[in-house]
């Protein structure tokens, strides 16, 4: 087996295709990236180069989330258990999840933990802040972000008990945003949100499985406790939202608007995440028009959005195109080339302490 590993390490790391089960109904969009079959359905999440267990109440299995490694029986988590020093460098993990999900209907009103409260309640030293970048919509698509001027506490305790009955009840305290291919936002921990109806997003986030999300109802599907409050008590959970990040304004926590940190003739880099942000990860956007470009971030997780093109490194070369993903291992930072005779789009993703 050590054999098989280390011939792995001497190449950027491909996976086999890896989509969640979730609660919410989704994925017809995946087509545009994937070329997946357009469908809606449970499985509207594409977990990509995770070492993430997904918490799912029923699960299909121990390594239910963590990605596999193409053609090969090994998994991520394993990998990196065998030759982590390869493969994180002095990190003690990669530090992210990246997902590519869409939404056929509007997730439930949720929140995600910061740092301290998972550390004192779910015993981990991760939250969950998130950024998005919208890939493609539907017609009619939105998110929500921030509570409307004035919701109290207690107006978020009766909300949660009235959508047992009016599935209405918790959208009605935050604010709805329209959202369009390209746009960039940035979801700090404890701030109300949802992703509404027709989003594609490529979601990168710190790496748990944490969403407190406290509505009776994800469309059709009535969720249960474990689902809404993760094992805590209803005052423990609720007391996870930050009441302050509301109005109209809240939304400029929110979006970001990308800044270009390199541009030459044919190839420009733009930072989509950063310590303007949080200092969780960080994301660029890689655009090379006929050029080449040396990847010197690593570990980092890649995904091409559009076009395609070659990696190249000292040992291999590989074609790549739109829906491609890969993890570049330590290793390898600073060995392994992307070019393309054309057109390629990619998004470049890693902890933020490797800045």
């Amino acid at each position: 087996m050590k054999n098989n590993l280390n011939m792995l390490l001497n190449r950027p790391i491909f996976f086999e295709r890896n989509r969640v089960f979730r609660v919410y109904k989704g994925g017809l969009l995946f087509n545009n990236l994937f070329n997946d079959k357009p469908e809606d359905g449970n499985y509207p999440e594409e977990w990509i180069a995770s070492t993430v267990k997904a918490l799912n109440k029923i699960s299909s299995g121990p390594k239910e989330g963590i990605s596999k490694i193409e053609d090969s029986y090994i998994y991520l988590d394993d990998l990196i258990a065998e030759h982590e020093q390869q493969i994180l460098g002095s990190q003690k993990d990669i530090g992210i999840l990246v997902k590519a999900l869409d939404s056929a209907v509007r997730l439930p009103v949720q929140v995600h933990p910061d740092k301290d409260f998972s550390k004192k309640y779910f015993n981990s030293e991760y939250g969950k802040a998130e950024a998005w970048i919208v890939l493609d919509t539907r017609p009619g698509s939105c998110i929500y972000f921030g509570f409307e001027d004035n919701v109290t506490k207690q107006d978020l305790y009766t909300a949660v008990k009235n959508s047992e009955s009016d599935k209405s009840a918790m959208e009605k305290l935050i604010i709805k945003h329209e959202v369009k291919k390209g746009d960039v936002y940035f979801i700090p921990a404890k701030a109300v949100h949802a992703i509404g109806y027709g989003c594609f997003i490529l979601e990168i986030q710190e790496p748990t499985d944490f969403t407190i999300q406290p509505e009776a109802w994800c469309d059709d599907y009535k969720l249960n406790d474990y689902e809404m409050y993760m094992g805590l008590d209803m005052d423990t959970a609720l007391s996870c939202f930050d009441m302050n990040i509301s109005g109209k304004e809240a939304i400029n926590i929110s979006k970001v608007k990308p800044v270009n940190i390199s541009e030459k003739k044919n190839v420009r880099i733009e930072s989509l995440i950063d310590r303007r942000n949080t200092d969780c990860f960080r994301v660029n956007r890689i655009n090379i028009n006929r050029d080449s470009f040396l990847l010197k971030h690593a570990p980092s997780i890649y995904v091409v959005i559009e076009g395609n093109g070659i990696i190249s490194c000292e040992h291999s070369s590989r074609l790549v195109k739109k829906g491609d993903y890969f993890l570049l291992p330590y290793c390898l930072k600073s060995k392994c080339i992307l070019s393309s005779n054309e057109k390629i789009t990619v998004i470049e993703s890693f902890k933020g302490e490797t800045d």
